[in-house]
């Protein structure tokens, strides 16, 4: 039951948590005056020990379901507190103030955020300094999502309001955003002001980002999720990256080896493709814009290389695995934010003819039922 810990004594009514009439051995205090209250974290109240092995548990739960039966699943890796670098935000205007943050649990109610720690430090600090801003771009009773992500040049606001691209909204942003540190907002696809282009370096190239691209949530867990992907791809020559990105792992793997990278994104694909070709001393990496969830690579294309890395999105990557299966590839390394999708996908890779190795769990998402992971098969 939500909000509760191993060896409590609770009262429950209509099925919810009434009481903790005792708590247990393995409750802790959370760190936050708003959990049990907003959405974003789920268990701040279990003890370190406990949390982890219930990250862990994810995994091996998942696996079973599909039939996996002792796997190799190691201890997860746990990003420390107040590093998460991008967030999708609330923010609502009633009653003449601002209210700023995550909706509650199972509500679309806004708590109103006054602390987090889950977000960097600098992120947090930008929600106040919104808070005048959204005043004045928002009419009593509207609301906004805010999605920010923190570049390495400052920061990257996509906001969807009505009346976004009116010009008096586009003025406030205009004289007030760069002061906040932010450099670029947008509304879809429409820039409302452009300062910079947001970058990041990843690996030894500066990627430009495209609005809204999917990157990892915490630069902590990109680093060991790269250092997974390096190691597991060990003496490779050819690597195909699918579901590649802005080029997470493709550009780290381009220093070792021949990389294809490909994704169904057109802007991430550019990105990628211009960073890479600024950058020294590199093998060949060629890219490619693909749907693989209508067009994935065939066996006759996946043949061409020893080794296959896939980051897909938490719905997995059904009909890529099913010809990676029938392909000669020697090892599949697979990142995955769903140990569910991620399991469904092993268990078709194993029945194509793969043992599944070591899974590593990487918990960037802090105190929440989501879990990334890093794993590998091989022929």
């Amino acid at each position: 039951m939500p909000y509760t810990a191993p060896g409590d004594v609770v009262r429950v009514e209509d099925g919810k948590l009434a009481e903790i009439v005792s708590p247990g051995p393995h409750r802790a205090t959370p760190v936050c005056r708003h959990f049990g209250t907003c959405g974003g974290c789920a268990l701040q109240h279990l003890d370190e020990q406990t949390y982890r092995t219930f990250k862990r548990d994810l995994v091996i739960q998942a696996l079973a379901q599909r039939g996996i039966e002792n796997p190799t699943v190691n201890a997860p890796i746990v990003v420390a507190p107040k590093t998460r670098r991008r967030a999708a935000l609330k923010a609502a205007k009633k009653n003449g103030e601002i209210k700023i943050g995550f909706n509650a649990r199972a509500s679309h109610a806004i708590v109103d955020m006054h602390e987090c720690h889950v977000l960097t430090p600098e992120l947090f600090a930008l929600t106040a300094k919104l808070r005048p801003l959204m005043h004045s771009l928002l009419r009593e009773g509207e609301n906004a999502d805010l999605h920010i992500t923190e570049a390495d040049n400052g920061f990257d606001l996509s906001l969807k309001m009505r009346r976004a691209n009116a010009p008096a909204v586009v003025s406030q942003i205009a004289q007030r955003a760069q002061q906040m540190g932010i450099v670029r907002v947008t509304s879809g696809a429409e820039p409302l002001a452009e300062f910079e282009t947001p970058h990041l370096r990843i690996a030894n190239a500066d990627i430009r980002l495209p609005p809204e691209c999917f990157l990892q949530p915490t630069r902590e867990a990109e680093l060991a999720l790269q250092a997974l992907v390096l190691e597991a791809a060990g003496n490779a020559r050819n690597i195909a990256d699918l579901f590649c990105g802005i080029g997470t792992f493709a550009l780290p793997l381009a220093a070792r080896a021949r990389v294809h990278a490909a994704d169904s994104d057109g802007a991430m694909i550019d990105a990628l493709t211009t960073a890479a070709r600024a950058v020294q001393g590199v093998k060949p990496l060629t890219s490619e814009r693909r749907d693989l969830f209508r067009r994935p690579l065939l066996p006759g294309e996946l043949n061409k290389f020893d080794t296959i890395v896939l980051d897909p999105p938490r719905a997995g990557a059904a009909a890529q695995i099913e010809q990676i299966a029938k392909s000669k590839a020697a090892r599949v390394i697979y990142v995955s934010c769903n140990p569910a999708s991620f399991a469904r996908d092993a268990r078709t890779l194993i029945d194509g003819g793969y043992k599944l190795g070591p899974v590593t769990p990487v918990d960037q998402f802090l105190w929440s039922a989501q879990l990334e992971l890093a794993a590998y098969f091989e022929r």
